[in-house]
């Protein structure tokens, strides 16, 4: 009986250690990161980039979703609702964060209650792009030829909503002129049809296009940097060439569902600061124009509720609509 009662006390003792410890394991499998833009685009460029080292790191894959489509909406919902056991988690721009919200009174999901915040990972600078055979050699250009046909110079972005379709609508209303909104289902089929001359102009990071103007599918005609960017030092910044003032980027940034537990985020936190680290990621990121950030939770958190609000009164300002 003795031995009996030992056994049992001892098989007792280590389910209630593994049950206070449920997650001293993790991760144990794959880790699914649904971004809701499509392939090729800039958070998807740098998300690869970035859960390859955190993979070999962390000795799990990341499996890679896109979900692209209705500005974003449906892939963060699915992020949302999706248990909060550290295996789903999201890699939203701050389009999806902080501009599709204010734009859209039904959204299914809150970016604050709904989400725990685990790192602002980079920055992506932004350009503002042509085809090879354009006119326009920087923004100058373009404005002075939509005064003179006011809605008739389209322009192409990822979707309602979009980061493409907010920063050309803030850069024509802080140049006082009136241009037409062509939605695409995603950055790369908008930049796509830019370089094919079938939209004329769009705002894109440079992440989705450095490929492209490097290779002479597409012109890069201003930068929305406030110096010139140092991959691209022959463009001229849109504020010095046409538009003064005018500065726009924007940001990858992974969340996870609510509920998710503070320590798998701790952990989560501490590998994208590991892998940016790394000088090779690094390299890989500033190559595409993409700056690496790494913050910590809490300031993703704080930066998320600042922007929120700051596009909230930009795009009232503008006048902004989801088409």
């Amino acid at each position: 009986m003795k031995i009996i009662n030992r056994c049992a006390i001892l098989c007792c003792a280590f389910t209630t250690i593994a049950y206070a410890h449920p997650n001293s394991a993790y991760p144990n499998k794959p880790i699914r990161l649904v971004i809701p833009l499509a392939a090729g685009s800039a958070v998807d460029n740098a998300a690869r980039i970035i859960t390859h080292k955190m993979s070999q790191n962390m000795g799990q894959a990341f499996v890679i979703e896109n979900l692209p489509g209705a500005a974003g909406l449906s892939g963060a919902d699915k992020v949302a609702k999706a248990t909060p056991d550290g295996y789903t988690l999201g890699g939203f721009n701050d389009s999806i964060m902080t501009m599709v919200p204010n734009l859209n009174r039904n959204t299914p999901w809150d970016i604050i209650k709904d989400f725990e915040p685990v790192s602002l990972v980079a920055t992506i600078e932004w350009g503002l792009i042509a085809s090879p055979q354009s006119t326009y050699k920087n923004a100058g250009d373009l404005i002075a030829a939509a005064k003179l046909a006011p809605g008739k110079i389209d322009y192409a972005s990822g979707g309602n909503g979009s980061p493409q379709h907010v920063a050309m609508a803030l850069f024509a209303s802080q140049a006082r002129v009136a241009m037409t909104h062509v939605p695409y289902k995603g950055a790369t089929q908008a930049a796509t049809d830019v370089a094919a001359g079938q939209v004329p102009v769009a705002f894109q990071g440079l992440a989705t296009v450095a490929s492209l103007v490097r290779g002479g599918k597409l012109r890069l005609i201003g930068v929305t940097t406030k110096v010139r960017h140092p991959q691209f030092p022959e463009v001229p910044t849109v504020s010095e060439s046409g538009l003064a003032g005018f500065e726009f980027n924007s940001w990858f940034a992974m969340l996870a569902p609510a509920g998710t537990p503070k320590d798998i985020i701790t952990k989560l936190n501490a590998e994208v600061v590991k892998a940016l680290a790394d000088p090779e990621v690094r390299d890989k990121l500033n190559q595409q124009g993409v700056t690496p950030r790494g913050t910590s939770a809490d300031e993703l958190g704080a930066l998320t509720k600042t922007q929120f609000e700051k596009y909230a009164r930009l795009i009232k300002e503008a006048g902004i609509k989801a088409d």
